[in-house]
């Protein structure tokens, strides 16, 4: 299928690189704004067509499929317009800002007979079904902890008092959508809705959460999660069971899995092999749904992004985080 991006950072950069590697989409328009970034970008990744007026490229016949990976409030009237044009779209996590959107643009999908799809790279990762296969081996699960810290590339300049997109209500960022969505998601994958939901967040001087510790509640266990945009951790995750703890690197992306039997103390190494660009893996799966008209699976992908986006959501709020687009 032929393939336009929208957005000119290195997250695009790597999708593009992972399409080319698939073989499985054809780049074919870049959009942005900024003609000389469209055409740059353009350029350099062997795009033949850019467009500054989305418009245009939601209109293009020569482009069938649309990811999406512009600031996290645009997503939504973005996806709308493609998906209105009879376009598929990929929208980088978090998928849209409130669940309201959610629901719409699912609806405008079927109306139009294409597909939306949440890019959520840990997921569809052979490591993620090694770590869903462990689960059998730790006998019943009693806790987990899962973290994502990372110093922000954007945080000096925060610091400086500039507004970067990522720590901004407007935008819909914050350390909780951008970074705790990954261990989230893997927490929902693998176990399910919550039955409640707690988020402490660290507010920064524009009530965005620069971190935070969410926690998941289930009726046998509970979970946390950790994330900030604000430090940096190096420690690892665990989830733990009454007869053993799968101790992995990172929620994103799970390069290593150990399963650690409580009793014995053995150590098994769980993980695959997986290529370095793991967002190789979303692609296959996304257009063999298309290819296949693989509804349940698909359905299956919908509600698990509804049941994300409800936590994030709840979790928002009950933190007293606002975003821009909740207050028009």
């Amino acid at each position: 299928m032929n393939l336009g991006t929208i957005g000119t950072s290195w997250i695009t950069e790597s999708f593009i690189e992972a399409a080319k590697e698939s073989k499985l989409l054809n780049l074919t328009a870049i959009y942005s704004r900024n003609e000389e970034s469209a055409k740059a970008f353009a350029l350099k990744h062997n795009a033949p067509n850019y467009f500054t007026n989305i418009e245009e490229l939601a209109k293009s016949p020569e482009v069938k499929i649309v990811y999406i990976a512009s600031p996290n409030s645009l997503h939504y009237e973005q996806a709308i317009l493609l998906l209105q044009n009879k376009k598929h779209v990929i929208c980088e996590k978090p998928i849209f800002s409130t669940t309201k959107e959610l629901d719409h643009a699912f609806k405008v999908a079927e109306e139009n007979g294409v597909y939306l799809f949440e890019a959520i790279r840990n997921f569809h990762s052979p490591n993620f079904t090694a770590l869903k296969e462990g689960l059998a081996k730790i006998g019943q699960i009693r806790s987990a902890n899962l973290h994502y810290l990372q110093y922000s590339s954007k945080y000096d300049a925060f610091l400086r008092g500039e507004n970067p997109n990522v720590f901004s209500p407007e935008f819909s960022g914050g350390a909780l959508v951008d970074l705790g969505v990954y261990p989230v998601y893997v927490l929902i994958g693998l176990f399910g809705k919550p039955s409640s939901v707690d988020y402490t967040p660290v507010k920064l001087r524009n009530g965005i959460d620069g971190s935070g510790t969410l926690v998941l509640n289930y009726e046998d266990y509970t979970c946390s999660i950790q994330c900030s945009k604000v430090s940096q951790s190096y420690i690892e995750c665990e989830i733990t069971g009454e007869i053993g703890s799968l101790v992995l690197d990172k929620p994103s992306p799970i390069s290593k899995i150990t399963l650690v039997n409580h009793k014995s103390k053995q150590r098994e190494s769980l993980e695959v092999i997986q290529v370095e660009n793991d967002m190789l893996y979303e692609i296959q799966n996304f257009t063999r749904i298309i290819k296949e008209s693989n509804q349940a699976e698909y359905e299956n992908l919908k509600e698990l992004s509804k049941v994300v986006l409800t936590v994030t959501e709840t979790a928002r709020k009950k933190g007293g985080i606002v975003f821009g687009v909740e207050k028009n």
